[in-house]
Parts: C-alpha cells; structure tokens; sequence
C-alpha cells in the first residue's frame, strides 16, 4: 500500500510466525509493513487468493514474472493478467515455459508495465529478461480482494482449463474441499496415540512424503491426461512426474508409496514409461528433465518394486525394456542416467577407483543391488533364464569390493589391488555422500552374504556396534569443505551413524537379520 514497488527488497514486509497459519490446504499471514492479510487456499493446479487491505487509495499486487525471460499483459478489461517465465535451473528443453493466469474480482483503477528496474505507470504489457506488472485499486478497511490463479506447462489457453479447478467456489469452500482432500490422504493410515506431539509429527511427515514426486500432467479441454515433456518439449498425451531423485528415494520413499497409496504408484509407472519412451531412458533423477545428480541405476528397483508388490495395469514390458537398457548404458549428455562406468562393472566386475569415474565404489554396490532387483523383476515376468542369470550373477559384485582385513568395502583399483591410502571416515571419493562405515551395509538384497564375509554373525554384530562406538570423526577433504550431512552425523552424536543421511539408515535394522 502507499507507492506501487517492483523491487523485491522494498516491497518485503515484516512477519510473525504468530500471526502466520500454515495448513496443507490453507496459509495465512499478515504482512505488517502494508497491513495487509494475505491467504491462499490451493487446488492441484491453481489457488485462490485473499488479500484484506486496509483503507487506502492505494492498494496494489505485484506480478512478478521473475529473471532470465518472462513476459506480462495486464487486460483491464477482465480484470485479468496473464503471462509466462522460462526462468529455470536446467534440466529443460529450450521451450520451456510457465504459463499463468490471474483474475480478480475488483476493476483496476491502476496498472504499470515493468521491465528490469523500469516501472511505466500505465502500461499494461512487458516482455523482458525480467518483466513485472502492478495492479492496484482503491480499498476500504477490511475489503477483501480475491485472485483466482493457474499455471500450465503447456500453453497460456491449457492454464486457463487448468483455473476452472476453482469452479466457482468461495475462497473458505475451496479450502474446504483441499481439507477433505488430504484428510482422505493422510488418513490411509490410522495411528492411535494419546500425544498430540506425536500425532502432528507423524502426519506432518506423512504430508511431507507425499509431496514428491511433482504431478507434472494437466488435463485437456476433452479431460484427457496430457504433459509437456521436459525430455523433447513436445505435448504429449499420458502421465508424467518429476522433482524427485531416486537415489534419495528408492531406499524407502517408493516402496512405501507403492504399499500405501498403490492407485497413485500406478500412475508413476506410466509416467515412466513416457520418459523412457521420450528420452530413451528411465530418470534417475528428474528435476524436471534428466538431471546430472548422483549415481546408481536405481530406476531400477523403483520399477521392480512397484511390479513386485503386485502393481499391475501398466505398460511392464517397455519398462522391462528401459531397466535392460539402463543397465548396459550411460545417457549422452548426462552421466547420473544409465549407468555410467558400465563397462568397467559388466568386464571386472565393479567400477575401479583408478579410472577416474568418482564414488565407485558406491556405484558397485548400487548397481549391484539394482542387478538383484533386474534379476527379480525378469524372474516374475517370466523371461528366460539365459536373459536373466547375468543379473543374479553381477548381484553378487559387492563382494569384490569387500576389504576381508579391514572388513568394510573399500575402492579398488583396475589391476585388482585396493586402493591406497584407505582411510574408513574418508567422506565421498570412492562413496557418496558417506563415508566407508556408511556404505559397508549397502547389501540390501543379501545381508547372509554379508555376514558371511565379515566372518560371521558375531564379528556382523561388533563391526555394528563399531558404528556407533567410533568417534564422529570425518576426513571432509573430498569435498574441500564440511557438507551439511557431515555436521548433522557430529550433532546427533552417535558414532559415525548418519541417520539424517541415506545410505545407513538401513543398518539399525540389520540387528534383527
């Protein structure tokens, strides 16, 4: 209120985590600088805000298309903005854009164009590197202002089907419906406690676990299920889901997915098909498109997982097709999609330290892993055995990079000889993210197997107990700084357990093998 600001910084306002209310369905704040009360109840596409505006011959929202490409039109008319940003972070064809609308119900009675620093007072259309728009009105104490908003992927006219979510429901009736909606969720499981702390923290992380992966479909004028691809930038009928990274989630996020929401699971398996089908490969991670993050194959056991727990009425073939493919190639451009060092683990059976291919031997023992659940996957749909036995046999490649005097898996070298010097609290170079101790119980598919290696179950039992009984000591050199996982293991002060980090959360459990 009082003077239209485009500049970010200047238009902030002070807040109160008090005076905020956040909800799955719901948020709220007032913003203290404007006295304005901001609110906005969500669908899966679009959103309603109210604004409650005090008196003032000067109210205003800004539209803020963000940098690296946006365009803005303002039509007074409908009381309408509508526009687009490419603004991205990669991992997207050259087409790419966000598509928005935005509709209130109060006339302006005062527009400005931005573009980069330049407000025109009056203007109602911008194209830029960054590009803006101010709307404003005159407002009485306590008026409600509401915006009805959507976004597309597709085009400008697909956000506008995607705003008639809203329908013409009332901003408290949308929130309403959003309630119902992750009530059904979340209440697919029933915890019985008589501590409220419990309760909101165990469904407050259930919400959270059911964020990701991103819908990124829409559906069409005919209700037809539709994507933008971020693979070829065409569109595309079909499912489509991002914003997830397996190697994060194939641990525990899908397999739970899979059993608890397995209608939705479905769904993300057809989704898969359609990246295989337009990139030629399975995601391994996707954000939107293929993205060069982490490593292993795990699309894997994503795939083999869903098929295993009885999940059915996708197209399983092509994605048997996509896991073989993966495993016996590295995408092109992006070295995190396929497999890369293939050719070293298929011929020696890991990927060697000396051949300058990072966190190998990590990438051993997930590909491992992944070759057990290729081997599984094949085994039930029936396919011949001579297809599959190479898999059940490079399940077993975990063993080669196993150190019997050190007893933890260690990076080996080409010509068969360890790596030298070895220091177990080493974190990243031959493992990711972790450290020796972390990534030794990385023999998800046979833990006997491990046992055995280690001499036993009472020797199995001392090196885990060993876990815990070292010092949360760390050699950060790999990284040349302290990441953020390597403090959290110190804070929790358990050993060299991680457990705010992937790769060794399993391990507490292997007491019960």
């Amino acid at each position: 209120t009082g003077k239209a600001v485009f500049d970010q910084d200047e238009r902030a306002s002070w807040f109160s985590h008090k005076a905020e209310v956040a909800k799955p369905y719901y948020y709220r704040v007032y913003l203290a600088d404007h006295d304005v009360i901001a609110e906005m109840a969500p669908t899966e596409r679009a959103v309603m805000f109210r604004f409650t505006f005090p008196e003032s011959e000067h109210s205003f929202v800004v539209i803020d298309a963000f940098d690296k490409g946006s365009y803005v039109k303002i039509v007074p008319e409908e009381n309408k903005i509508v526009g687009f940003t490419t603004r991205n972070s990669g991992g997207v064809p050259e087409n790419f854009k966000n598509y928005f609308v935005i509709v209130f119900d109060k006339p302006f009675t005062y527009t400005a164009s931005v573009a980069g620093d330049a407000i025109t007072a009056g203007g109602l259309e911008s194209k830029d590197s960054h590009a803006g728009g101010i709307i404003g009105f005159a407002t009485r104490k306590g008026e409600k202002v509401h915006a009805r908003i959507a976004s597309s992927f597709i085009s400008d006219e697909q956000a506008e089907e995607n705003l008639k979510e809203l329908s013409g429901d009332s901003f408290d009736r949308i929130a309403e419906k959003g309630r119902d909606v992750w009530n059904k969720v979340l209440s697919r499981i029933e915890v019985n406690d008589d501590s409220t702390d419990n309760l909101r923290t165990f469904y407050s992380c259930l919400y959270r676990s059911v964020l990701f992966p991103r819908s990124f479909y829409e559906k069409d004028a005919h209700g037809q299920i539709v994507h933008y691809s971020p693979y070829n930038g065409k569109v595309l009928p079909g499912y489509m889901f991002t914003d997830t990274g397996f190697w994060d989630t194939f641990r525990s996020l899908f397999p739970f997915l899979n059993l608890m929401y397995p209608s939705m699971s479905v769904k993300m398996q057809e989704g898969l098909v359609n990246v295989y089908k337009e990139s030629g490969f399975l995601p391994e991670w996707a954000s939107p498109g293929h993205r060069d993050c982490m490593i292993g194959n795990n699309s894997a056991s994503v795939v083999a997982d869903a098929y295993l727990k009885g999940l059915r009425g996708y197209d399983v073939e092509s994605l048997w097709q996509a896991v073989l493919h993966g495993a016996n190639a590295v995408h092109p451009r992006i070295n995190s999609t396929g497999r890369k060092g293939y050719e070293y683990y298929n011929k020696l059976g890991y990927v060697p330290y000396d051949v300058k291919i990072n966190e190998n031997a990590a990438r051993t023992l997930e590909y491992a892993y992944d070759d057990w659940t290729i081997y599984k996957l094949g085994k039930a749909l029936g396919k011949p055995k001579k297809e599959i036995e190479i898999f059940a046999q490079r399940a077993m490649n975990y063993r080669n990079v196993f150190d019997s005097e050190h007893k933890l898996m260690r990076g080996k070298n080409s010509d068969g000889s360890f790596q030298s010097p070895f220091n177990p609290l080493k974190w990243g170079d031959a493992f990711t993210e972790g450290n020796s101790w972390h990534y030794t119980w990385s023999v998800f598919h046979d833990p006997q197997g491990l046992i055995n290696l280690m001499g036993g179950k009472e020797t199995f039992n001392v090196m885990l107990d060993s876990v815990f009984n070292v010092p949360p000591l760390f050699d950060a050199s790999y990284y040349r700084s302290v990441i953020h996982e390597i403090r959290e293991m110190q804070i929790m002060n358990m050993g060299n357990y991680a457990h705010g980090n992937q790769p060794i959360q399993h391990a507490i459990y292997l007491y019960n093998y």
